[in-house]
C-alpha cells in the first residue's frame, strides 16, 4: 500500500503552494501544528543545502480527539503530515500522508472509519491542485 498521496504542481511559487496547502487544509477542518524548515534546518544543523521543503502537521481536532478515544497510544501517529517541496525541475510537489497505511500497523479496527474519513480530506487537499 502506498503511504502517502501526491501531486506535482506547475507554475506555482514554492511559497504559493504553502499559502494555499495550508488553506486547503483550512477548509477541510485542518489546522497547522508544526511548520519544519527542512531545508532551514539541515543548513543550521548540518551545513548541508536541501531543496525548498516543508513538512507541515496538520491536525483536525474533533478526528483526532476520536481517534485519541479509541486508542490512547495514536498520539504517535499524529499529526498528519503534509510535504511541499520543490523539485530539481523546480516543479512543486504536495503529498500527504496516507493515514490508512499507519492504521494498518495499529490493527485497532476501531480506526478504520477515522482513517478512511481523514483519508479522504487529506487526499481531497492533495487533488484541488
Amino acid at each position: 500500500m502506498k503511504y502517502y498521496h501526491e501531486k506535482a504542481l506547475k507554475n506555482i511559487s514554492f511559497e504559493a503552494a504553502i499559502e494555499k496547502v495550508t488553506e486547503a487544509l483550512k477548509e477541510e477542518g485542518f489546522g497547522i501544528l508544526t511548520e519544519i524548515d527542512v531545508k532551514e534546518t539541515l543548513k543550521k544543523k548540518l551545513d548541508e543545502d536541501f531543496r525548498p521543503y516543508k513538512i507541515l502537521g496538520a491536525c483536525n481536532p474533533p478526528f483526532a480527539h476520536k481517534a485519541l478515544l479509541a486508542e490512547d497510544k495514536i498520539g504517535a501517529m499524529l499529526p498528519c503530515n503534509v510535504i511541499v517541496q520543490q523539485l530539481d525541475d523546480g516543479i512543486i510537489e504536495i503529498a500527504a500522508v496516507d493515514p490508512m497505511a499507519s492504521m494498518q500497523a495499529v490493527g485497532n479496527k476501531d480506526l478504520v472509519k477515522i482513517a478512511e474519513e481523514i483519508r479522504s480530506k487529506l487526499k481531497s487537499v492533495v487533488e484541488r491542485f
